[in-house]
C-alpha cells in the first residue's frame, strides 16, 4: 500500500515539475519573441514545413469529415423533415469544433512530431550547445520561429479544412442524396454567423501554440541519444493531442457561457 502512495506522489510531483518547466519555457519564448533581431526567414521556412506540407492531409481530413457528418446528419434530420438545416449544422460543426480540432490533431501528428525530432536531434548531438558557445540564443533561433509559425499556420489550415469540409457535405447531400443546392447554401447563409467562425479560429491559434510549444519543449529537453529522441517525439504527440482535446472543452465551455 505504501508503494502505491509513493508512486502516486512521485507521478504527481513529476507532473507538477513538468508543468512548471513548460510554463518557464513558454515565458522564455515570449521574452525572446519581442527581442531583435527577428528571425523572419526562419519563421517563413517553418510556416512552409508546418503549413504547406500539411495541406494535403488537412484537405483529405476536412473533405471526408464533412462528407461523413453530412451523411449522418441528413439521415437523422430526414425523419423530422428538417433537411434544410443539414448545411447549417455541417458548417456550424466544422467551423466551431471539427475543423480546428481535427486540423490541430493532424498537424500534431505530422509537424509536431517533426519539430520534436528535429530539435531533439540537435540537442543530443550538441548542436544547441554549440549555438550557445557561439552566442546564438537557441530559443530565439529555433523555438520562437516554430511557435510563431504554428500560431499563424494552424488557423489558415483550419480555414481550408472548414471550406473543404463544407464542400464534402455539399457533394454528399446535394449530388448523392438529392437535396436542393439552393436549400443547402441558404441554410448556411441565413444561420451561420461570423462569431461561429471566429470561435473556431481562436481555438486554432491556441492549438497551434500548444502543438508547436510541446514539440519544441520535448525536443529541447531530449536526452539519451536516438532512443531518447524517439521517446521525446512520441510523448510530444501524445501530450499535445491530449492537451488540445482538454483545452478545446474549456474554450467551448467559455464561449457558451
Amino acid at each position: 500500500m505504501k508503494n502505491i502512495f509513493e508512486k502516486i506522489g512521485e507521478r504527481t510531483t513529476q507532473l507538477i515539475e513538468e508543468m512548471g518547466r513548460i510554463i518557464i519555457f513558454l515565458f522564455n519564448t515570449v521574452v525572446w519573441l519581442f527581442r531583435p533581431p527577428f528571425k523572419l526567414t526562419n519563421t517563413l521556412k517553418q510556416m512552409e514545413v508546418i503549413g504547406i506540407n500539411s495541406v494535403s492531409v488537412v484537405v483529405l481530413t476536412g473533405f471526408f469529415t464533412g462528407a461523413v457528418f453530412s451523411l449522418q446528419t441528413y439521415r437523422g434530420f430526414h425523419q423530422f423533415g428538417a433537411e434544410y438545416l443539414v448545411g447549417y449544422v455541417v458548417a456550424l460543426a466544422l467551423t466551431r469544433e471539427l475543423g480546428p480540432v481535427l486540423t490541430a490533431l493532424m498537424v500534431t501528428g505530422r509537424a509536431g512530431s517533426l519539430i520534436a525530432a528535429e530539435i531533439g536531434s540537435m540537442k543530443v548531438t550538441e548542436q544547441i550547445d554549440a549555438m550557445e558557445v557561439m552566442a546564438v540564443n537557441p530559443v530565439q533561433y529555433l523555438i520562437v520561429p516554430r511557435i510563431v509559425a504554428g500560431m499563424i499556420v494552424v488557423p489558415l489550415l483550419t480555414i481550408i479544412a472548414d471550406f473543404v469540409g463544407i464542400i464534402g457535405g455539399y457533394v454528399i447531400v446535394v449530388k448523392f442524396l438529392g437535396q436542393s443546392s439552393v436549400l443547402f447554401w441558404t441554410g448556411i447563409r441565413e444561420n451561420l454567423h461570423v462569431s461561429d467562425c471566429m470561435q473556431g479560429l481562436e481555438k486554432a491559434i491556441v492549438f497551434g501554440l500548444i502543438l508547436s510549444l510541446i514539440g519544441c519543449y520535448k525536443g529541447y529537453f531530449a536526452e539519451g541519444g536516438a532512443e531518447g529522441v524517439g521517446k521525446a517525439t512520441t510523448r510530444a504527440v501524445v501530450i499535445a493531442s491530449v492537451l488540445i482535446l482538454i483545452i478545446d472543452y474549456f474554450m467551448t465551455a467559455t464561449f457558451f457561457r
